[in-house]
């Protein structure tokens, strides 16, 4: 008896397979149609992102911008890709878009730090305030940019420190670029006492300032006293320098500056501003 239940069980399954061949087929099909969307979609925006990011970069469009549209370009073909797979194997996707749309919802006031910190990297990409290579400073916290994330901007200190900053506290604080414009102002004050001639104090540093190449003389020097104290008194000098020179021309600006007072016999006390 158990085999002939055997028998009539194959039977009935082999009758259940002829009657709903084309129903199969068609699911059949179907599947491997979405399998093959899923494939092709994947790839697709694999390429067309590395297309994307490589034709920016040759047309000299900021590597960060770049990346960043690549990203955003890659993962909406992926959701579309997803979509239309599951629309292929029979899911009612306007319903699954509104789910999905209601859960998306759900997760922004959940991750609303996340989210604001999304837009601020949508918004730093867009006006692009500084460039991948840049020195600036947030509030704060200086570095050279390394790259603008979606959700935070990596910089690297002066000293070889990473540092992880959100996108938006950048756009809420103030941003200084420092690797804007060609050139930079040196500001520097130095301290001499009472005894010191001013007018020889004045010819010496100008004089430092005028033999110095790195200083752009068409932009005008400034040697004058700026404010006395009670036991020294306070020269400003500003001069205009290449931007990557300004660091070495204010160190050397000090070293020259304090050999030509001891030479004059002034007591001087350079500092920086």
């Amino acid at each position: 008896m158990e085999d002939i239940d055997v028998v009539n069980q194959i039977n009935h399954a082999g009758n259940w397979l002829i009657n709903n061949q084309e129903l199969l087929i068609h699911y059949a099909v179907n599947i491997v149609a979405a399998v093959i969307i899923l494939f092709i979609g994947l790839l697709t925006s694999r390429i067309v992102s590395r297309t994307l990011s490589r034709m920016m970069k040759a047309t000299h469009i900021d590597a960060t911008v770049a990346d960043f549209v690549s990203a955003i370009l890659r993962y909406g073909i992926m959701i579309f890709t997803l979509i239309a797979a599951l629309n292929r194997i029979g899911v009612q996707t306007a319903s699954l878009i509104a789910v999905i749309g209601a859960a998306g919802l759900a997760i922004g006031l959940a991750l609303q730090g996340s989210l604001s910190n999304f837009a601020a990297g949508v918004l730093l990409v867009t006006f692009r305030h500084f460039h991948a290579g840049d020195y600036v400073d947030f509030s704060g916290t200086s570095g050279t940019v390394l790259v603008v994330q979606i959700f935070c901007t990596r910089l690297k200190t002066y000293d070889g420190k990473i540092v992880v900053v959100p996108n938006s506290k950048i756009l809420s604080g103030n941003i200084t670029n420092f690797s804007k414009g060609p050139h930079r102002l040196i500001d520097t004050i130095i301290s001499v006492n009472y005894d010191a001639n001013i007018d020889i104090v004045k010819k010496l540093i100008t004089d430092i300032l005028v033999s110095d190449r790195r200083v752009i003389k068409d932009m005008g020097l400034t040697v004058r006293l700026n404010a006395l104290h009670s036991s020294s008194m306070d020269f400003i000098i500003r001069a205009w320098v290449p931007r990557n020179d300004q660091q070495n021309a204010t160190f050397d600006l000090l070293e020259k500056a304090k050999v030509a007072l001891d030479k004059y016999q002034i007591n001087g006390f350079p500092i920086r501003k």
